[in-house]
């Protein structure tokens, strides 16, 4: 055993009395798969590190050679591994400042999910969004390889990925293509699991899992409030559970990203009226996720007009919008479009208050169609 293996044995170690410590840990199987994983070895192409202070966030790589490298490795975050959807860290030198595209999941949010999937022995699981592969070799650690599919949109990713489980003795069923599409070949699985954030979730999903089977995804919308959600499938092919809470974060599934902004409307017209709730109540992340529900193709955007600072809310696909701007601390909206976006945000945040403000996981989610309706105990 090298040096390099020593010292990652070691910080693998102390990385499970840290997760453990933490409660996401929490069960022997997979305790022994983090201590027997070496999640290095899927950050061999290095990762993005964000350039303290930033404006806008500017990212520099990390090689393999970098002192802080192998250490990082192993600390409990999330290590940015492509941006812009091509560029890896050895591409470039200096800086980047686009958005990123792929990542290795925190390890405390990795091994909660897996956690809260729920798997016996003999389980068959399809993972959407294989990424580095570093959950993939947790599953085929605790399951066995055979009892492992992973589906990943980008080939160069999955390659990447590949290579890297090879490395480590991995050989599971890895499929280039779209995982909201799922593998309808490999169908029905016992248990279904979702690297990335839906907007909706895609029936195929559900038709793959088999009746009794678990799905774990994580549910946000285009105000990024994301949470963990798991659904058992039903005989008749709907799906019901609850969220998880704990307000995870994770890049929206490529298909799920918001549409480009384009011309702006022309935010002089419209109706205008007084407030209930000014734009800095969506800084609580509850109630951004209540706003979200009422509009979840909604974006928020902050600009500066005339000296004035506004915030523009934007259902592109709609044509519907709504901009606040305050004045001695007072908050006035002025919408127009065919949806009155804040005047829907409003009522279900008015709603959710009146029932005393139940946290978020106590909401209940029926899934009857590709879109989940999530509600609150009383609704």
């Amino acid at each position: 055993m090298n040096d390099e293996e020593v010292s990652a044995k070691e910080l693998r170690a102390r990385l499970v009395e840290r997760l453990t410590a933490d409660g996401h840990l929490r069960t022997g199987p997979w305790r022994e798969a983090v201590t027997a994983v070496p999640r290095h070895e899927f950050l061999r192409g290095g990762f993005f590190q964000e350039v303290a202070g930033s404006t806008p966030t500017a990212w520099a790589p990390v090689a393999q050679d970098d002192p802080r490298w192998l250490e990082s490795c192993y600390e409990d975050v999330s290590l940015v591994t492509q941006i812009a959807g091509t560029v890896v860290p050895g591409d470039i030198r200096g800086r980047i400042m686009r958005a990123p595209t792929s990542s290795s999941t925190m390890p405390g949010l990795v091994v909660r999910m897996l956690e809260e999937l729920r798997v016996d022995a003999g389980h068959r699981v399809l993972e959407i969004g294989t990424g580095t592969g570093y959950s993939t070799a947790l599953m085929c650690h605790r399951l066995g390889e055979d009892f492992v599919t992973s589906v990943e949109v980008d080939e160069d990713v999955s390659v990447r990925a590949r290579n890297a489980l090879g490395h480590c003795g991995f050989a599971p069923n890895l499929i280039v293509g779209d995982g909201l599409a799922g593998d309808r070949d490999g169908a029905p699985y016992d248990r279904v699991i979702a690297a990335c954030g839906l907007l909706t979730v895609p029936h195929e999903l559900v038709e793959q899992t088999r009746p009794g089977g678990v799905m774990l995804v994580t549910l946000c919308g285009w105000l990024y409030s994301s949470e963990l959600a798991r659904l058992t499938v039903h005989e008749d092919g709907t799906a019901s559970g609850r969220l998880l809470g704990g307000h995870v974060s994770f890049m929206l599934a490529r298909p799920h990203l918001p549409p480009p902004l384009g011309l702006l409307p022309d935010l002089d017209e419209g109706d205008e009226r007084r407030a209930v709730f000014g734009a800095d109540v969506i800084e609580d992340w509850n109630t951004r996720f209540v706003a979200q529900l009422a509009a979840p193709r909604a974006q928020h955007v902050v600009l500066t007009r005339e000296g004035r600072t506004e915030h523009l809310f934007l259902d592109v696909d709609a044509g519907a919008w709504a901009v606040l701007r305050e004045h001695d601390g007072r908050w006035t909206v002025r919408q127009n479009g065919p949806a009155r976006v804040w005047d829907a945000i409003e009522e279900h945040i008015t709603r959710w208050r009146g029932a005393g403000a139940p946290p978020l996981e106590e909401f209940e989610i029926t899934l009857t169609s590709a879109q989940p309706t999530i509600g609150w105990p009383g609704l």
